[in-house]
């Protein structure tokens, strides 16, 4: 899959599906697209006030802010289903940002999502749906 492929299948056939699987490069495309146009918001918004005591004058800031509220929802969608690509349930992933809550623990949190994250996903179906590199694949070995 590649980058618009990613970033089109979350935003458009995927934008609050919390079923189904992802697959690493979806996954990793779309964080690429989402952190790429928040420092180019940033960007644009540094360069049009760089001495102003409030952000909010800025017309930029305000659509960073609306743009990073329209894209919470795919995020966690998204990481939820990379979950489900390692076979482990997304309530996984709940309890893991309630964790990071706790002082101390937020590192071991975000170590564990980001492990998550890079590991490749199972192989054929699991109990979260058909494989997203392989949807012709059977669990069966002797078939």
């Amino acid at each position: 899959m590649g980058f618009t492929e990613a970033v089109r299948t979350v935003l458009t056939q995927k934008y609050v599906t919390f079923s189904g699987r992802a697959s690493r490069s979806e996954y990793w495309w779309f964080q690429l697209f989402n952190w790429g146009l928040g420092v180019a918001l940033w960007f644009v918004s540094f360069l049009l006030t760089p001495n102003s005591a409030s952000s909010l004058s800025n017309p930029f800031s305000v659509i960073g802010g609306l743009i990073s509220l329209a894209l919470i929802l795919p995020q966690i969608a998204l990481q939820v289903r990379r979950f489900h690509d390692r076979n482990i349930s997304g309530w996984w992933y709940l309890g893991l940002i309630v964790a990071c809550f706790i002082p101390f623990v937020i590192f071991i949190s975000v170590l564990v999502i980001f492990v998550i994250s890079v590991l490749p996903g199972t192989e054929g179906p699991n109990k979260f749906g058909q494989d997203p590199l392989r949807p012709e694949a059977r669990a069966e070995v002797f078939a």
